[in-house]
């Protein structure tokens, strides 16, 4: 492909698809994202490995499915062994360098077991995803023994917000009329005013970090993970943003009233859960909506300056741009909040590419191409100049469908999750090792698998807004999509998943064991020297040690 490019890999936390104009939302115009789209490709069928936030961006930053790497939850430690971006770009001669977040939970005990100390150059970057920290910073928090104090509290304090924790009393809370503070936190206070300038809030300063990486990043390739924590929960938003969309702007949900009657335990124990009874409330909708849609608007806004300065700062050419989610949010669709299952507007997300040594032809498509998050670590490792990984590497690469020569040809995507911490998990009274469901999508089936319980079915053909569980239905069509779909999870479960060693190298040793004088079934001499055209008599000692 030429000369290796440079990568911004955009991640906006929680970002649904649909929530974007490009993507076709009526009301929220987000037209810097849209212009990014119309120079590059819009993936409409790109899929998270997990519709929650850790194990997603695990399975990014590895380029490997849930199952694979087990990191499963947020919180589940990556092993320590498992390799990463980061890893296969600095073999490429390229850097890996984060700005914002992650969610990874270093694996302590495995160091500790390796002998790796953790403030070492290894274990910093066994720490962090592989990446090189220009700013790591997760996003959240909160006033309890959890809360770490960040390089962005720091900021904070040295423009005069200062308390003993900035982030929460400043960027996500706001304040009443009387001056007293409002927790981000509750829902109901989602429509103030966030207690911050918007040119201080948390996604104007790590755009400031990113531009701040790139200024200095000199001529090595690089692969720079842009990682915003919004718009994700705390639903606050600055002036002006906190008053910018109303009950007008809100969309009607996706939802039916027969959804609540579901004879799937699983499906009822989400809808009794806290967080979906709250989201089922039309008033939390009006209150949040709106905060929600003001978050993605300062995040365009933001993103419009960054490609703007990269523009005069003569990166655009050279730099491959990449916008994406690690997963949506119901928002009260299908009576849930948050994400956590399979539905479109959590598991299906956005996915923008521009690449600058695209030819013209190939710009502004919208390919409808089975994409999952996993493809763009292979995609990342070939613009830096990296050789294929496909023995570690599971997704594929995008260059193709980027530069118009063809389909992927993936004929379903996967996701996982494992919801043992949940409230659900503590209704049904299952057990850790049990709670887990998965789901496979070919373009029209959608196949839930829950442990313990019948399966889940969603024909998108006839049911685009999945609304009818046709996991129970005895219609001869249903019957033989379950079968399907079943037998395909199962072809995928029992692939190789964790050779990661074998190199082709290594298969091709393995081929060569009469060679190597490991004689296995041969009658006598003539039949090994037919078999292996070897003379017999050639297979004597290398020589000993004088």
């Amino acid at each position: 492909m030429g000369q290796p490019m440079n990568v911004l890999w955009i991640m906006a936390d929680q970002l649904r698809f649909d929530y974007l104009s490009c993507y076709g939302h009526p009301h929220l115009h987000t037209p810097h994202i849209d212009a990014l789209a119309a120079r590059g490709v819009r993936f409409d069928n790109a899929y998270v490995q997990s519709p929650v936030c850790g194990p997603s961006r695990m399975s990014a930053y590895t380029g490997r499915y849930v199952r694979s790497h087990g990191s499963t939850w947020n919180g589940m430690p990556l092993r320590v062994g498992e390799p990463t971006l980061g890893d296969h770009l600095r073999e490429a001669g390229a850097r890996a360098v984060l700005v914002g977040k992650t969610h990874m939970r270093a694996d302590l005990e495995g160091m500790a077991w390796l002998g790796i100390d953790p403030d070492s150059d290894i274990g910093v970057r066994r720490s962090e995803c592989g990446f090189d920290a220009f700013e790591r910073d997760d996003g959240l928090h909160p006033n309890t023994s959890i809360q770490r104090w960040s390089a962005y509290d720091d900021y904070l304090v040295a423009h005069g917000f200062e308390a003993d924790n900035p982030w929460h009393d400043f960027a996500n809370s706001g304040v009443d009329a009387d001056g007293a503070g409002l927790s981000g936190w509750l829902l109901k206070n989602s429509r103030r005013q966030a207690n911050i300038p918007e040119e201080h809030s948390e996604t104007a300063y790590m755009t400031n970090r990113a531009m701040a990486f790139m200024e200095n990043a000199g001529d090595a390739p690089w692969v720079c993970h842009l990682s915003y924590i919004k718009p994700h929960w705390p639903y606050i938003v600055p002036a002006p943003y906190h008053n910018m969309y109303d009950e007008r702007h809100i969309i009607p949900p996706v939802r039916a009233e027969a959804e609540k009657a579901t004879d799937h335990p699983l499906m009822a124990a989400y809808l009794n859960a806290r967080v979906c009874q709250s989201f089922a409330r039309d008033e939390v909708r009006k209150t949040v909506i709106p905060a929600y849609m003001g978050l993605i608007k300062q995040l365009d806004d933001h993103l419009g300056r960054l490609f703007a300065w990269m523009d005069a700062a003569g990166l655009t050419d050279k730099t491959i741009i990449a916008v994406t989610s690690d997963h949506g949010d119901y928002m009260g669709d299908h009576w849930m909040g948050d994400k956590d299952f399979y539905h479109q507007m959590a598991v299906k997300v956005p996915m923008i590419i521009a690449d600058p040594r695209a030819p013209d032809a190939a710009r502004g498509r919208i390919a409808d191409d089975l994409v999952e998050m996993i493809d763009l670590a292979p995609t990342f490792l070939a613009a830096v100049g990296g050789a294929p990984k496909p023995h570690v590497l599971e997704g594929r690469d995008l260059t193709p469908v980027l530069h118009g020569a063809g389909p992927l040809g993936r004929t379903y995507a996967i996701s996982e999750h494992d919801y043992h911490w949940s409230e659900m998990a503590t209704a049904l009274d299952v057990a850790q090792d049990r709670a887990h469901t998965k789901m496979i999508f070919d373009g029209r089936w959608k196949y839930i698998h829950c442990e313990g319980f019948r399966p889940i079915l969603f024909d998108l053909a006839d049911d685009p807004d999945e609304l009818v569980d046709l996991g129970a239905s005895d219609a001869p069509a249903h019957v033989a999509a379950r079968t399907r779909m079943k037998d395909a999870l199962l072809a995928w479960a029992t692939r190789h998943h964790s050779r990661i060693t074998a190199t082709p190298q290594v298969l091709a040793g393995q081929s060569k064991a009469a060679e190597e004088g490991v004689l296995i079934g041969f009658w006598d001499e003539a039949e090994f020297e037919a078999a292996t055209g070897i003379p017999f008599d050639s297979l004597t000692p290398a020589g000993r040690p004088t």
